[in-house]
């Protein structure tokens, strides 16, 4: 049974940020799991996680989703602190792969999680600022504007999905039934395989 851990990377603000959306997507992710036989657990960075037993899921599962809303281009701080906690002080999963030995391994190349992993993310800027040259973010992909993110992963030895995101989400138009359809869409494409 193929095993997979949903990280809920919200941070609650009042009126702007209160977790809702976020909160679909991990009730759309889970039941789409489900319903696929994968072995599932959750976590929900807010609510408080050991730290012992966050390093026991990384390594038990297979695949690891993980949900945020970008607040200030990148994910919210809680999350950031939950990596640096559970990745420094959880079990090793990685050395920087450099080795006196063998001067081929270089930096980054030492990871000791095998799996994959997948990015979904909320977003109030237009998808059309993304791989656009005059756009805010300098023609950066989506992907090349969350490098530090997919860099943890990489560096643990796991390799990327596709990544889902939605954008516009204060506009006022946000069509979810529709938006919940792309990203089950997604999750098809990235784990029916």
């Amino acid at each position: 049974m193929k095993k997979v851990l949903i990280i809920n990377g919200h941070q609650y603000y009042d009126v702007v940020a209160r977790g809702e959306l976020t909160q679909h997507y991990i009730d759309k992710a889970n039941e789409f799991f489900l319903n696929n036989g994968f072995d599932v657990k959750n976590t929900h960075i807010e609510k408080g996680y050991d730290i012992k037993e966050e390093s026991d899921k990384l390594v038990w599962a297979d695949y690891i989703l993980l949900q945020y809303p970008v607040y200030w281009m990148g994910t919210p701080w809680i999350t950031k602190k939950y990596f640096d906690e559970v990745l420094t002080q959880g079990v090793h999963y990685a050395s920087d792969g450099r080795s006196r030995e063998d001067a081929s391994k270089t930096y980054g190349s030492g990871g000791l999680l095998s799996g994959k992993y997948m990015l979904s993310v909320t977003y109030n800027c237009p998808s059309s600022e993304f791989d656009n040259k005059n756009g805010f973010f300098d023609g950066l992909s989506l992907d090349e504007a969350h490098i530090a993110t997919h860099k943890i992963f990489q560096f643990c030895g796991m390799d990327p999905l596709k990544t889902y995101s939605v954008h516009d989400i204060f506009k006022g138009d946000l069509n979810l039934d529709a938006e919940l359809k792309k990203f089950e869409s997604v999750l098809e494409k990235n784990f029916k395989n």
